[in-house]
């Protein structure tokens, strides 16, 4: 089972990516929330860019990745759900759970360190927000969020389905909740209990401070809720606040290069 998962992988989080990138695309069109200030062309390209960048240098530092360290421990009894009897559903539910909550501890980190605020600014700066915001991590903090979710894996044991599955709903979530689309508001406010709805993350783009460090859930609400970090919505409107941070506000600060530095 696990060596099946294992091979699938690639193929089954591209077509996941793809099909999420381009569902939310159209319906960025379809129906905006707020107004494009700059070129899709300046935006997209240098953000899908860095994502072809981060992948390969990702792929070449790391032998193994997550879904393949949960095999590797399910083969090996390493971590708490390989060494204690627990019905698979629960090992799975419980997994996605606790990584969930050490990305959402991770991303408070990133934020409260200024040796990684630095690196995880660039994912703020951007002065638009859409699907491809989601998609925009330097790639030093790429991989040591791949570090902090390999030690979460050697620790739990999970399956290595369990992994697969919460990187397939990361990624999926993570587009949606950056995507510049307009949900009827009666929606927003009851799958914003479920899942981080664009509305929810969005006021986590503000120039403001208060609001920056707010809402730091990708996938799950729950934690921002019951740790005190939930902002219901922007002192200036969604249509009204500023996105971005206060030092980088060019458009030249958008290009691949600028990111990196």
């Amino acid at each position: 089972m696990s060596d099946t998962i294992l091979a699938a992988e690639p193929t089954i989080r591209l077509i996941a990516f793809l099909s999420v990138l381009a569902a939310m695309a159209l319906w960025e069109v379809a129906a905006p929330r707020r107004r494009r200030d700059i070129p899709r062309v300046i935006r997209w390209t240098n953000n899908l860019a860095l994502v072809v960048l981060d992948t390969a240098i990702l792929r070449l530092t790391f032998p193994i990745l997550a879904v393949g360290l949960a095999a590797m421990a399910e083969d090996r009894g390493w971590g708490l759900f390989n060494n204690i009897e627990a019905p698979v559903w629960v090992a799975i539910v419980v997994s996605m759970l606790l990584l969930d909550l050490a990305i959402y501890l991770q991303h408070v980190m990133f934020h409260a360190v200024p040796g990684l605020w630095r690196l995880h600014r660039m994912h703020h700066a951007d002065l638009d927000f859409d699907a491809t915001t989601g998609l925009r991590f330097h790639p030093v903090e790429i991989l040591i969020s791949m570090g902090i979710k390999l030690a979460v894996v050697a620790t739990l044991g999970p399956p290595a389905v369990a992994v697969l599955l919460f990187e397939v709903t990361l990624n999926a979530t993570t587009l949606f909740n950056h995507a510049n689309i307009d949900l009827p508001r009666p929606v927003d406010r009851v799958l914003r209990w479920i899942v981080v709805t664009p509305d929810m993350h969005r006021v986590h783009h503000s120039v403001d401070p208060s609001e920056t460090n707010s809402n730091f859930g990708f996938n799950l609400p729950w934690w921002d809720r019951l740790l005190g970090t939930y902002v219901a919505q922007p002192k200036k409107g969604h249509k009204g606040m500023e996105v971005g941070i206060k030092q980088f506000r060019t458009r030249r600060h958008l290009w691949l290069d600028r990111m990196l530095i």
